[in-house]
């Protein structure tokens, strides 16, 4: 038997309270954007390619979507989008991003008003 040199580490609980928040509000995310329904699991399912039990971690909190899974829900999702920028610290781009889309909104009011002014006319 060889005997046990260097430091001894000590374990560590793999659930940090970080991983335990950024679950938790992906989590809320989803259940924001999609409902609590077995279909909002379908669609998470199809979104990101991963089986239904890990859709229902995520969907409870116990455990965050990572790699291409997360990639794929920011993909798909508006609100997990946001919950990963403001998780980064990057609330500033989320609102040029918010911007963006509220200036596509308004053009295409915009123009919806404008067509309905010449059909009258």
């Amino acid at each position: 038997m060889l005997p046990k040199t260097g430091k001894v580490l000590p374990k560590r609980d793999r659930r940090s309270a970080s991983n335990v928040s950024y679950a938790e509000a992906v989590a809320a995310a989803l259940h924001q954007e999609l409902g609590d329904s077995h279909r909002a699991i379908k669609i998470v399912m199809r979104w990101t390619g991963a089986s239904e039990r890990t859709a229902k971690y995520w969907f409870a909190g116990t455990k965050g979507p990572t790699g291409e899974h997360l990639l794929s829900l920011v993909r798909h999702s508006d609100a997990v989008l946001g919950i990963f920028m403001q998780l980064a610290g990057r609330e500033a781009c989320l609102l040029s991003l918010e911007l963006a889309d509220l200036r596509s909104r308004l053009t295409d009011i915009l123009e919806s008003i404008e067509q309905a002014l010449e059909n009258k006319t």
